[in-house]
């Protein structure tokens, strides 16, 4: 199926950007903002806002026509392949096909300094309707917040016996999250534990491609909670005989 963005019209290509700008909130500016339009494939484009941030800083909104089409049936997407279970559900499966606790081991890590991700999985009351890994029975959740290094993530796992490690990563800036997530699967296969244990990461830039890319089980992106991350855990450990 092809499909090009629509405004007005099914697939008229009507579209909204908006970007800042290092000029002034001129007629030169308008200009720029119109040039970088033209160079994103965008026709007829406009100006619809602009505004001053600084002397020598502008904002644009920009409207125009996308005249190229995607084709949907040549997307391919890598996903988490495992069945999503309830909460009630995967302590079934903890209890039937594991028979023992499993611990989970929690962390912000690096110079990540935001909670709320690792939070809206792990704690307690969860997220959005989505109760976190510290409520489920046969789960042994530790949080061990943000800013955590690498070194002692690993060693409070080792010291936990812990049979997952979740990490979350928000600030991504100059890709820091990839060079921070790379050297924590380094450290692990360091120490010989990288096949022991259950690696995952989320956060709002993770895809699951990019975690397997780098040595992760798997990765979470947005709109994915405890019973997403718990479903897969579990399923990952009896399937790797990790039980």
């Amino acid at each position: 199926m092809k499909i090009k963005p629509y405004g007005d019209t099914m697939n008229d290509g009507k579209v909204q950007v908006s970007f800042t700008l290092p000029v002034k909130a001129d007629e030169l500016g308008v200009e720029a903002a119109l040039e970088f339009a033209r160079g994103m494939n965008l026709e007829n484009p406009s100006v619809a806002h602009q505004e001053a941030l600084d002397d020598n800083f502008s904002l644009y909104v920009v409207y125009g026509n996308y005249t190229k089409e995607v084709d949907t049936s040549k997307i391919k997407i890598e996903t988490v392949d495992t069945e999503k279970m309830s909460m009630y559900e995967v302590q079934d499966y903890i209890e039937k096909n594991i028979k023992r606790e499993i611990t989970i081991v929690g962390a912000a890590t690096g110079t990540d300094a935001h909670t709320v991700g690792i939070d809206a999985i792990m704690n307690m009351k969860g997220f959005a309707g989505h109760y976190g890994l510290e409520r489920y029975k046969g789960i042994n959740a530790i949080n061990l917040g943000s800013q955590v290094p690498n070194e002692e993530l690993i060693k409070f796992a080792i010291e936990n016996k812990a049979d997952v490690i979740l990490v979350s990563q928000v600030v991504t800036q100059k890709n820091v999250h990839i060079d921070n997530l790379t050297n924590l699967v380094e450290l692990l296969d360091a120490e010989g534990i990288r096949d022991d244990v259950v690696l995952v990461v989320g956060g709002p830039r993770i895809t699951h491609e990019l975690a397997k890319e780098l040595g992760y089980d798997a990765g979470f992106g947005q709109k994915k909670y405890a019973d997403d991350v718990a479903s897969f855990v579990v399923q990952e450990i009896v399937n790797r005989k990790l039980v």
